[in-house]
């Protein structure tokens, strides 16, 4: 075997090497400072989530009516769960604003219908025939005592009993009337089903339908009630809707100015800093006159990775089929030009594979690289690595394939609850797959680690100084990977869903916002610093300021996804101060995509990795547009209160998610695949195609229709409410009807790069993506 560390003379070529990079002058301090920052922020984390779960909106035992008859009890509103998780969730409508945007929010539109159903009755029992004759004193009267109707909480505690009005009781039965159809197959609501694109019998019988609107009734009490001894709902007045009082409050508005104070004072502070302390970052390196990665000797359990990249580019390739079917269902409802798909796949199963499977690829993409580069860097190959890297990529096959297959009998209503909340569909997003397969996944993960750790320790032992450092800090933030994911086992199936979600923004936020993000940081460095084209030491000090700046606001940051979920006013103080802060880090993000593209500029050799590096400076763009400005438009808790659950977040869901994360899983597989094929000379054609169609696409799809809608949503929801934004009545006009059409060109763009890029990683095993062998081979 050729010696991986033969470039060790040249100082900054090998992390593990002592030559030139062993001083830890500049760390020590970022370490203390990292440390503390990790205990406080989790520690208020740990806290805080403890007032989630003391003010939770309760789940009553009974609710009955004031003359004393039960509507339903806690069992009815927690088997209404589990039909919600069984439709597909948040892949279907939303709840309290978080899920998918073809179907209404149910709360919205519930608290809407009930409020409409009191105001008609009260009309006719006036004398007029429409709530809309009554002249506006009248109206205002009307509308006074709805409010006082809807807003006094009547829940005991002691017994745990809600008491509605019999006149409200009316309303919740009308409602259940009007979902029975709905879910069901009534032909005079075909054209409502087709506008949310509900396939008949969404919900196999009208017993499972009343019970799911138990908890849509549960859900929706919960955002017109008042917390007791307090004038704001247990969502915060959330959704807008002026006919039941809910409008936006002072705390948020403050808390939004107080926000934007904090960014601009971030900014400057931070511009400050790196214009007083600039020459510390410079890096002096020299990089060396050849390819240090030519000497790599490739491991078996390298060579096994090769196959993990297969899967990477098929189920990218799926992943874009679904969301292409998904975005179609938008404009044509149950059909897919024509063809009758969602007999098949339903909307709600199409959009539960493309954001499931979003995550799964990236993850996968991670995963190989890791174990791509664990014996690159050690130089060792333990002993049955490759056996452990072959039984790994079988588990994480049967995770994809078994929680694929458990989500579509979910939503094909073949699951029991017990059943469903297992090997079915949870109904959160992004954490769609069943608890076993959960389970499966977290012991893939830690299976992971193992391989990692016990690949490294040899050059962890013979490591000093910045060297040690560095691989301390790949070693961490892969056991952050690992390990945070438990977080999605927090909850059960009978869990309040105000607890649930603080715990599933655990996975969503802090699992792929927060240390998916160090994670890549340091890997890229790490990638850098291999290649010789970034010395050690300065790598490590770049990688622990880094982290230490995305964790100053990233950590308790992950409130503002929180603001409304029935949770209480500090919640909104903490999340959006602290979410304000996660942009700072992205204010020098100019400097690294600079940085990435002098690296390619640096040598000749280095052309050989010019598309991998492309893809990381692609990173860079989308982390300032995608997670900055388009993550801190929706940040703001005024701004969230009217935007919470349109296409605006949307937008930033597929420019950050995608555009960063997708954008570097792209990047690190094509560097993993350029040290499989490390002597071969590549046919770059293709791959300049795919980066530049993924990247327009990406941009067209935005700028052409995701973003005109959710803009013209928001104007919606500020002049009408949240259940005019999200209703059939303005979705479907023609204006939205053609903004969504406008999806198209960007989308048919984008899914062109994916496939050249799936027909380049083909091509490497075909022969037909390598020109010939590396004159400097």
């Amino acid at each position: 075997m050729n010696d991986p560390h033969a470039a060790e003379d040249t100082g900054p070529t090998s992390p593990t090497g002592t030559t030139g990079t062993t001083g830890t002058t500049g760390t020590a301090g970022l370490w203390t400072i990292l440390g503390v920052l990790l205990v406080a922020s989790f520690a208020a984390l740990l806290w805080l989530g403890g007032d989630v779960y003391q003010q939770a909106p309760p789940i009553p035992a009974r609710v009955v009516t004031s003359d004393g008859q039960e509507l339903f009890t806690e069992a009815d509103i927690l088997a209404g769960q589990d039909v919600w998780r069984s439709v597909g969730g948040q892949e279907l409508g939303s709840i309290w604003g978080h899920g998918a945007y073809t179907a209404p929010d149910w709360t919205a539109d519930w608290v809407h219908r009930e409020a409409l159903f009191l105001l008609e009755h009260w009309a006719g029992a006036a004398g007029a025939s429409t709530f809309a004759e009554l002249d506006p004193e009248t109206q205002a009267a009307l509308t006074a005592r709805l409010q006082q109707e809807v807003r006094t909480n009547r829940y005991d505690p002691s017994s745990g009993t809600l008491t509605v009005s019999p006149l409200r009781a009316e309303a919740i039965a009308s409602i259940r009337a009007y979902h029975r159809g709905l879910f069901g197959d009534d032909p005079a609501l075909a054209g409502t089903r087709e506008s949310y694109a509900m396939p008949e019998r969404t919900v196999s019988t009208p017993e499972r339908v009343d019970q799911l609107t138990c908890f849509f009734f549960w859900a929706s009490w919960a955002c017109v009630t008042e917390r007791p001894d307090a004038d704001i709902t247990y969502t915060h007045n959330w959704p807008p809707d002026d006919l039941v009082g809910n409008r936006p409050t002072g705390t948020l508005v403050l808390v939004s100015v107080a926000s934007f104070v904090l960014l601009l004072g971030g900014i400057g502070a931070l511009a400050w800093y790196y214009a007083a302390t600039r020459r510390r970052w410079q890096d002096e390196n020299v990089p060396p006159p050849t390819d240090p990665l030519l000497r790599l000797e490739v491991t078996p359990s390298m060579r096994a990775t090769l196959k993990y990249f297969w899967v990477v580019g098929a189920l990218l390739v799926v992943q874009m089929a679904m969301g292409v079917v998904a975005a179609h269902y938008g404009v044509e409802g149950t059909g897919f030009y024509g063809i009758p798909l969602a007999d098949w796949i339903p909307y709600s199963l199409a959009r539960t594979w493309h954001t499931q499977l979003g995550i799964l690829w990236i993850a996968t993409s991670w995963l190989a690289t890791g174990l791509f580069l664990a014996p690159a860097v050690s130089g060792h190959e333990p002993r049955f690595q490759r056996a452990g890297v072959n039984f790994l990529f079988v588990c994480l096959v049967l995770i994809v394939g078994g929680s694929m297959t458990g989500q579509a009998l979910a939503i094909h209503q073949r699951l029991g609850g017990a059943e469903n909340f297992w090997f079915g569909h949870q109904g959160f997003e992004y954490v769609d797959l069943g608890r076993f397969w959960q389970i499966f996944l977290l012991v893939g993960l830690l299976l992971w680690l193992g391989l990692m750790v016990r690949a490294l320790l040899p050059a962890m032992r013979k490591a000093e100084g910045a060297n040690r450092q560095l691989l301390l800090l790949f070693v961490l933030s892969s056991a952050s990977i690992a390990l945070f994911y438990s977080a999605g086992l927090m909850w059960g199936r009978d869990t309040n869903l105000a607890v649930a979600e603080y715990w599933r923004w655990w996975v969503v936020h802090l699992w792929v916002e927060g240390f998916f993000e160090v994670f890549a940081v340091v890997v890229i460095a790490f990638l850098f610093t291999r290649m010789g084209l970034l010395r050690v030491q300065s790598a490590t000090r770049a990688v622990l300021f880094t982290t230490g700046l995305y964790l100053v606001g990233g950590v308790l940051g992950m409130f503002h996804h929180l603001y409304f979920t029935g949770t209480t006013p500090i919640i909104i103080a903490i999340g959006g101060t602290f979410s304000a802060l996660e942009l700072m880090p992205l204010v020098l993000i100019g400097f690294e995509a600079y940085e990435h593209l002098s690296m390619v500029r640096s040598t000749s050799w280095a052309q050989h990795y010019k598309w991998p590096i492309y893809w990381f400076v692609a990173v860079a763009f989308w982390n300032l547009v995608g997670a900055g400005l388009f993550g801190f438009l929706i940040n703001p808790p005024i701004a969230l209160y009217y935007m919470q659950g349109l296409n605006t977040t949307s937008v930033h869901g597929h420019t950050a998610l995608f555009g960063v994360y997708g954008m570097l899983g792209i990047g690190l597989t094509l560097f993993s695949l350029r040290g499989l094929f490390m002597h071969q000379r590549w046919r770059t054609g293709v791959l300049s195609f795919a980066f530049w169609s993924m990247n327009i696409g990406l941009a067209l799809m935005v700028l052409l229709s995701l973003l005109p809608v959710g803009l013209a949503q928001t104007w919606a929801s500020v002049d009408k409410g949240m259940w005019y934004a999200r209703s059939a009545e303005f979705l479907q006009t023609p204006t939205l009807q053609t903004l969504r059409w406008w999806r198209a060109p960007g989308d048919t763009i984008f899914a062109l790069g994916i496939l050249a890029v799936g027909w380049f990683v083909i091509g490497l095993s075909t022969g037909w993506s390598i020109q010939g062998e590396r004159e400097d081979a």
